[in-house]
């Protein structure tokens, strides 16, 4: 929300304005409190049809998953964990504001977290937070646009059968030919990018419904028509195979 090149939205920036004169334990009780940040995170949570009676709460040495973020602000790398009183400073990091270089800074950190774990655990998941391709595609494609079109002005008053203007009109179809060839890239990617929104929708879906009931009526179904319990000792026979 403090990175001044990324359009956070009208409900992120009313909570941003709303809060900058908060302390950091009211800023988080309001983003707490926010419907709109509840509503995003809830539209993703996975359907869950069965709820013990019984919850355990963690303890100090209990696994809990969530987010930790590192991130570079005024020169210095902060590691940002939920479980954490505060931000952890991690050091300065060199490189000024759009600079990488605090990724080879912070990749030794995330190294030695994941070390901590036995060899086989695989449950780590690394995100980075970018821009959204598809936007980046469509102004690098309004740009290509425009360029083509001063393009085709410089080449509508030269007559390519004069000689005086046979070198600039080559030169200048040379360059239409190359911006054709970069809108049709830009135009691929974005219409990938589509296509890859689409699936995430699609697998979104999927992962928030709940096929307890289909499941249920399904398994009826095979006891009815008596194919349930073969299919079950089949299943058996299959398991005690394999050990």
């Amino acid at each position: 929300m403090n990175c001044p090149d990324i359009d956070i939205g009208p409900e992120l920036s009313k909570l941003k304005e709303f809060t900058k004169n908060f302390p950091p334990e009211l800023k988080g009780l309001a983003i707490n409190n926010s419907e709109a940040i509840r509503t995003a995170h809830n539209s993703f949570a996975r359907s869950e049809p069965f709820v013990p009676e019984e919850q355990k709460a963690a303890g100090k040495d209990d696994d809990v998953y969530h987010f930790i973020s590192y991130i570079p602000v005024d020169g210095v790398l902060y590691e940002l964990d939920g479980l954490k009183e505060g931000p952890i400073s991690l050091g300065q990091c060199p490189g000024g504001p759009g600079d990488m270089e605090w990724l080879k800074m912070v990749q030794p950190v995330i190294q030695e977290r994941i070390e901590r774990y036995s060899k086989s655990e695989i449950r780590f998941n690394l995100m980075a937070v970018i821009k959204n391709r598809k936007e980046m595609y469509t102004a690098e494609l309004k740009e290509l646009q425009k360029k083509r079109e001063r393009i085709l002005q410089q080449l509508a008053p030269i007559q390519p059968d004069r000689m005086v203007d046979k070198t600039s009109f080559e030169a200048l179809n040379k360059q239409l030919s190359e911006v054709n060839s970069a809108i049709e890239g830009a135009t691929e990617k974005i219409l990938m990018e589509e296509e890859k929104f689409k699936k995430w929708r699609s697998e979104n879906i999927r992962r928030k419904h709940n096929y307890i009931p289909f499941l249920f009526n399904f398994l009826k179904i095979l006891a009815e028509k008596k194919q349930l319990k073969p299919l079950v000792e089949k299943a058996k026979q299959k398991t005690s195979g394999t050990r």
